[in-house]
């Protein structure tokens, strides 16, 4: 499978099949994926900006798809709880157990730079039988802003068969701005978002009055033009932590204007006040899954 799709996985999932399966890419494919220009640790900054551009994506200010809607503030008020931890389990089709489990959480507001934003995380591990043959341990780490969600900083620590690899970015979005000394940066679009940011910007978005959003995404990686459209504004869903009346959101990724058709992703968020991510359905060429909410606190 290419590299993007890897990266799709992360922008949409944000959940252990993904971190599984770029981790699995990745072995095979040692280093930066072929043709980008991911800033590494050791990456000197533009002697113009200071901030190299994040690969694959256009210059600030230009929009990242014909056509790109400007994506609604988020309701971050009541959704986000400082201390919320939600639980995952991901099934794949023809496996009888678990393949991985994540755990996403809500930190306080830390500040950043001056700035007060949002501290979410999450962790990925895979689990038994499946660990003994491909141990991941990854760890996942967003500051978001508490207007609109956009990201500030994203960060991936990951271990997995016993190499680790820590990639701390700074997000900016104008020409003007430098990063700090011993701090990697990208050059992203206003209102870039990365994928924690953005799965809880969906659940901030109030889909009684919108039937679609865009957004640009960041992974670590390249830049995305993400869309969620609204599916359905109520569906049952049975997940191991319940039954639920769901919003069912079907996530589109574009990848320089044009969507990419070799996955297929369906968000389910609880029609309730927190609007708790429940379940996520995704449709591979090699398999299909299914990411059950299990515990909420």
């Amino acid at each position: 499978m290419s590299k993007r799709r890897i990266a799709v996985l992360f922008v949409v999932l944000l959940l252990a099949l993904a971190s599984l399966y770029y981790a699995h890419r990745r072995t095979q494919h040692r280093g930066a994926p072929t043709g980008a220009t991911y800033p590494s640790a050791t990456a000197d900054p533009s002697p113009s900006t200071g901030i190299p551009e994040a690969p694959g994506h256009d210059k600030p200010g230009a929009p990242a798809a014909e056509g790109k809607a400007h994506a609604p503030a988020a309701e971050t008020g009541p959704i986000l709880r400082p201390g919320e931890t939600l639980e995952y389990a991901a099934n794949v089709t023809k496996l009888d157990s678990t393949v991985a489990t994540l755990k996403v959480l809500v930190g306080d507001k830390r500040d950043l730079a001056g700035k007060s934003m949002w501290h979410l995380q999450a962790f990925a591990h895979t689990e038994n039988p499946y660990r003994m043959v491909f141990e991941l341990d990854d760890r996942f780490d967003s500051y978001s802003d508490p207007a609109d969600l956009s990201s500030h900083q994203y960060e991936m620590h990951l271990s997995e068969r016993g190499q680790k690899m820590d990639s701390v970015e700074r997000l900016y979005s104008s020409p003007k701005d430098f990063a700090p000394p011993g701090v990697i940066a990208a050059r992203v679009l206003p209102e870039t978002r990365d994928p924690l940011g953005f799965l809880h910007y969906l659940r901030n978005v109030d889909w009684s009055k919108t039937p679609e959003v865009r957004s640009p995404v960041y992974d670590g990686h390249k830049l995305y033009d993400v869309r969620a459209e609204l599916k359905s504004k109520s569906q049952s869903v049975s997940v191991p932590a319940g039954d639920f009346n769901t919003t069912k959101i079907e996530i589109h990724v574009l990848d320089n204007g044009t969507e990419m058709k070799d996955a297929h992703f369906f968000l389910y968020l609880a029609n309730d006040s927190l609007r708790i991510p429940v379940l996520v359905e995704a449709v591979l060429p090699v398999a299909s899954a299914r990411v059950e909410l299990t515990k909420a606190k």
